[in-house]
């Protein structure tokens, strides 16, 4: 896949990418993916709401894809 996932990017955006990330996101404890609210913040919002560091949360989910 030649998508690279970006902090800057929304978890709507994410979801929409690969159904998939919900599980990298999921194991890292961001369990608001479902909410409607939650489909407008970035990444990197959702990250430190949940005290993750957006970056390592980045490389995951590129890791996941493959993009790395």
């Amino acid at each position: 896949m030649d998508v690279k996932i970006t902090k800057e990017m929304t978890m709507g955006e994410l979801l929409s990418i690969d159904r998939g990330v919900a599980i990298v996101l999921m194991e890292a404890g961001m369990h608001c993916i479902g909410c409607p609210s939650a489909q407008a913040e970035t990444l990197e919002e959702a990250a430190l709401v949940h005290g993750l560091d957006p970056d390592v949360l980045v490389a995951r989910l590129n890791n996941f894809l493959g993009a790395e």
